[in-house]
């Protein structure tokens, strides 16, 4: 094989792989703001969660981050949500990469042959990324953003745990049902 066979070949599987991050902001953006639960903390629960660790598992660490992180942001910035724009980049990348990177090591531990338990560890660890993400955004935007004090930061953003867990629980069910499925045609 030549080396431009090679490289064309090397562009092709990077060109699949733009498109297909691409598609995963779009459906994490979408399925963040098409089906919204309104929560008590101004926020929303949504089925985004789970392409956020669909993007991970399906993309790897670095275009999986991306896809989430974007998708996740763009929903904030269509959203209205613009103070949440950044932090939610970050903890929607931060969470598909911890997704992704349990779910390898797990796999390596385990080798075994079904990966339910696989997914729902790796799904887990990485809303748990979210969960305490924005727990922690939260005590400083009302810290430092509306000069609260710290511990009524803490207290104030403990109401949005519960909704995190829930958003974060149906984010790992989503995943859990869809990868199978996506990982064979991806």
């Amino acid at each position: 094989m030549d080396s431009s066979a090679t490289h064309y070949s090397a562009n092709r599987i990077e060109t699949r792989k733009v498109i297909i991050a691409a598609l995963m902001a779009a459906l994490t953006c979408v399925g963040t703001m098409i089906i919204k639960v309104p929560t008590p903390t101004m926020g929303y629960i949504h089925p985004g969660d789970g392409f956020v660790l669909l993007s991970g598992l399906l993309l790897g660490p670095v275009w999986g981050a991306l896809a989430a992180g974007i998708g996740s942001a763009l929903s904030d910035l269509i959203g209205g949500y613009f103070i949440y724009i950044p932090a939610t980049f970050v903890i929607k990348a931060l969470t598909a990469l911890v997704g992704y990177v349990v779910f390898k090591a797990i796999s390596r531990i385990l080798s075994n042959k079904t990966e339910l338990p696989t997914l729902i560890i790796s799904g887990i660890a990485g809303e748990a990324v979210m969960v305490l993400g924005y727990f922690l955004f939260e005590i400083f935007m009302l810290a430092i953003v509306n000069k609260t004090s710290v511990s009524a930061g803490v207290i104030a953003s403990l109401a949005g745990i519960v909704p995190n867990i829930i958003q974060g629980v149906f984010g790992v069910i989503i995943s859990t049902v869809v990868y199978p499925v996506l990982r064979k045609l991806v």
